[in-house]
């Protein structure tokens, strides 16, 4: 008996514990489906991405500013019956979220992270998101960018790498949050980040979404 009770906390204890960690969300949209793994280090993001997610805030809402070789940004609730040629991107749930800069998470191709305003304290906003999409740097491109919008900043070399091969948008580094990754349907991005778009980068045909909690099995 004390033996099957010491299992049975173990098993809820793991089961506490992978609920929290390495959740992975699935995003669906006409270009293909993308799955996104959520990071256990920026936990405040995390967590308030499930929430939405979980109340199905996303269905149907638009990828409404795109702009080629830069991201995919979406998660605006206005968009959701926008008419064709409206302006997007104002609209949000009313909060913030206070920013989590890692210096290990870095804007390489594919990374989630959050839109904001132009607040002091880089808050992030409650809902709105983007993916990136990026361009591969050559070693003095990335030079430039060192001397000139990052202010001095040098790029570790293992990041400097990564945006010479996989690409990505250094300019903002530990300026927005970053909280996950594409780990399947990295063409899905590609895809959208070509569709043609208005003035104000917004897709002229609708791109629409729908997000979903990715199921899991204990230990996997």
């Amino acid at each position: 008996m004390h033996r099957a009770l010491l299992l049975s906390f173990f098993l809820l204890f793991c089961i506490s514990v992978n609920a929290q960690r390495n959740r992975k969300v699935k995003v669906t949209t006409e270009y293909g489906t993308m799955v996104i793994r959520l990071y256990d280090q920026t936990p405040l993001h995390r967590n308030n991405f499930i929430k939405l997610v979980k109340k199905h805030f996303y269905d149907s809402l638009l990828f409404h500013r795109v702009i080629h070789n830069f991201m995919i940004q979406g998660g605006d609730p206005d968009s959701k019956n926008a008419k064709p040629g409206t302006e997007l991107g104002n609209g949000g749930v009313g909060y913030t979220v206070p920013a989590e800069f890692q210096l290990d998470l870095f804007h390489k191709k594919g990374v989630l992270a959050a839109a904001r305003d132009n607040n002091p304290t880089k808050a992030s906003d409650g809902c709105q998101f983007y993916i990136v999409q990026g361009k591969k740097f050559t070693e003095g491109q990335l030079d430039t960018l060192e001397q000139t919008r990052l202010g001095g900043r040098k790029l570790p070399v293992d990041q400097r790498e990564v945006y010479k091969q996989i690409g990505g948008t250094p300019h903002l580094d530990q300026n927005y949050t970053i909280f996950g990754e594409v780990i399947e349907g990295l063409n899905v991005v590609d895809s959208i980040a070509m569709v043609k778009t208005d003035k104000n980068n917004r897709p002229l045909q609708d791109v629409r979404m729908k997000i979903r909690l990715k199921k899991k099995f204990l230990f996997f």
